[in-house]
């Protein structure tokens, strides 16, 4: 375990994650989603900066209706931008911080992954696999 303390996020981190823009269709999310079994991806402007993620339960999201609403079609909702479910209050981490604090984060938050910034722009995420595979790989 003494040799897990020092791995850092750069060292096991996804490099050059998938992205999509708050002008994205969910339609084609959804199809990322389902190529690369994501659960999530970085919502970034033109110059890569974070301004959100998508998850799946973001798409899902858009199927819920209010008491009284008419159930608009498939194809329509698939057709509504990243921007309209996105999760904007986002926790990311930088490429240098060690693998403890995500280990902790991870476990605090209950989430699945972290997108990794550097200078405001994501440069890879780090996901609960990876945290294994550091774990995995140091007490070997």
């Amino acid at each position: 375990m003494y040799a897990f303390v020092h791995c850092r996020v750069v060292d096991y981190m996804t490099r050059d994650p998938r992205t999509v823009t708050p002008e994205t269709r969910l339609g084609d999310a959804q199809a990322i989603f389902q190529e690369h079994r994501f659960n999530g991806m970085p919502v970034v402007d033109d110059s890569g900066a974070l301004l959100g993620m998508l998850t799946k339960m973001d798409v899902l999201s858009a199927f819920t209706l209010e008491t009284g609403s008419i159930i608009p079609p498939y194809a329509e909702i698939m057709d509504y931008k990243v921007a309209t479910v996105m999760s904007r209050d986002v926790v990311s981490v930088p490429a240098d911080a060690y693998m403890t604090r995500v280990l902790q984060r991870l476990v605090n938050l209950g989430v699945k992954s972290f997108p990794v910034i550097d200078n405001r722009a994501v440069v890879g995420m780090i996901a609960r696999e990876d945290v294994l595979r550091a774990l995995r790989e140091t007490t070997r």
